[in-house]
This record gives C-alpha cells, structure tokens and sequence, in this order.
C-alpha cells in the first residue's frame, strides 16, 4: 500500500497517522475500525466475489465503503498496519460453537501485532461482538475493557484460546499464515449451508455509546446499556438503515441466498 493509500484508509476509518508504531497508536486504530466499518456478510448473499489479495480487500472498504466478515477486514487492517510500520502477521483460529466444538481450521483470522517496543498484541476487528483494543497476547491475567473481561489461556499444542467473560470464543494457532491460507475456509463460509454465513444476513458495527445491528429486517441498537429492537416494514426502511448506520448504498434490499 502507498502512502495515498494508506492516507484514504485512515480518512475511510477516521483516524490520524500515528507518529510511530507504538500501543497507544494501535489501540486507536483498532478502536476507530470497529466504530467506522461494519462487520457485514451481505457479499455472500448478492453474489460478489470476496478476493483474498491486499488491494480488492483495501478497495472494498476505502473506495466501495463497505465492511466485511474476519478475512476481508483483519486482511485489510494488516496492510495499514505494515504501512504505518507495525510488524503484523495472521494467524489462523477455530471459533468454539454450542457445546464448545471447535470449528473448522482457518474459520477465523485474527492479527498478531508487534509494536516499536517488542510487545506482541491480538487485534481482531473482524469478529463482530469482541474486545474494542487489542488484546496483550502473552499475558494471561485478565484484561477488563469496554468489550468485557478477556482473559488468553493455553491451549493444546501450543495453541491459545481467547475467552470473554468467561466463555471461550476462539482458538489461536500461533504459526504465522499467508491469505492464500484462508482461501478455502472462505469458500467454504461463503457457499456451505452449514456456514452461520450462509444462513443468516447480518451487518453490525460499533458505536461510540453500543452497538448497532441489521439482520435481515430487525434493527437492534444498544446504548449505555439500553436496548432496542424494532422491524423494518420494508424494503426501503431497510435500504434507508444500511445507508444511515453503515454508509452502505445499495441498490436492492439483500435476501439470504439459495443454496448452491
């Protein structure tokens, strides 16, 4: 990414370039991502490819501004933090489902961030509901944040399993992965019917007081620990909520896709 680039991402997230690579810095790029691009697998269901490559990955959220689900946004978010001189790398996870199975490999991406003095953080800003700062990723005492208490726990082989309030929420493999890695299980997240992705339409992003959510026609929002959730009557409530909330434009209301 050049520096145009990386100046039309920050204006994307609104967000300044830091002076140097260090922790205070990321913390805010990692919160200033969450709150301007939104989680969304609307790709999935209107037929648009999803490329696994630094500049169709950038391209959907700087020019076409839109969001995406844990590839396309953690993918993205690692080009700017290289440019902006962090030291990132992928990680490949497996998301804990009902009962606490462990998904398939590769069915999450978070980033492994090292700042200017050697500290190893886990940002993830592309799992939804999660942590608003980067995580420590070697210590294992509890972090209390906006997003909740998480905690990092060993795991087997290595591995490290990433738990908020309590509950585990993914596994972390901690060999440094390629995007070419993911391609796949983003196939798979795009086409199987056991995909949540495929069952389901979904886009949510952080606000600066909570969290606002579309699935399908319900509009969830939350703030200062209020909720409230109405039904969109039609297609052009609900075209009217993407461009409000999200910055979305489209030309028809999404419908959940038939199976392949």
């Amino acid at each position: 990414m050049d520096e145009q680039r990386a100046a039309a991402y920050l204006r994307r997230i609104g967000a300044a370039r830091p002076d140097r690579p260090d922790p205070a810095a990321l913390r805010a790029l990692h919160l200033a991502h969450l709150r301007a691009v939104p989680f969304e697998n609307l790709s999935v269901h209107l037929g648009e490819d999803i490329v696994l490559a630094p500049e169709p990955l950038v391209a959907k959220i700087v020019d076409a501004r839109r969001g995406g689900f844990c590839y396309e946004l953690n993918g993205a978010f690692a080009v700017l933090l290289r440019t902006l001189g962090y030291d990132v790398e992928l990680l490949a996870c497996r998301s804990f489902g009902e009962g606490g199975a462990l998904g398939p490999p590769f069915d999450h991406m978070a980033l492994r961030v090292r700042t200017g003095d050697g500290a190893a953080w886990l940002a993830d800003v592309g799992f939804g509901r999660h942590s608003h700062f980067p995580l420590a990723l070697d210590s294992r005492a509890e972090q209390r944040e906006p997003g909740g208490v998480f905690r990092i726990r060993p795991a087997s082989g290595g591995d490290v399993d990433v738990l908020r309030d309590g509950q585990p929420q993914y596994r972390v493999e901690q060999r440094a992965r390629a995007l070419d890695d993911f391609t796949a299980t983003c196939w798979w997240q795009r086409t199987s019917p056991l995909s949540h992705f495929r069952q389901s339409l979904v886009c949510s992003r952080l606000t600066a007081d909570g969290r606002v959510t579309l699935s399908g026609r319900t509009l969830v929002s939350t703030a200062g620990g209020s909720r409230r959730e109405r039904e969109l009557p039609g297609p052009a409530e609900v075209l009217a909520a993407y461009r409000e909330h999200f910055g979305i434009a489209l030309d028809s209301e999404p419908a959940l896709a038939a199976a392949p």
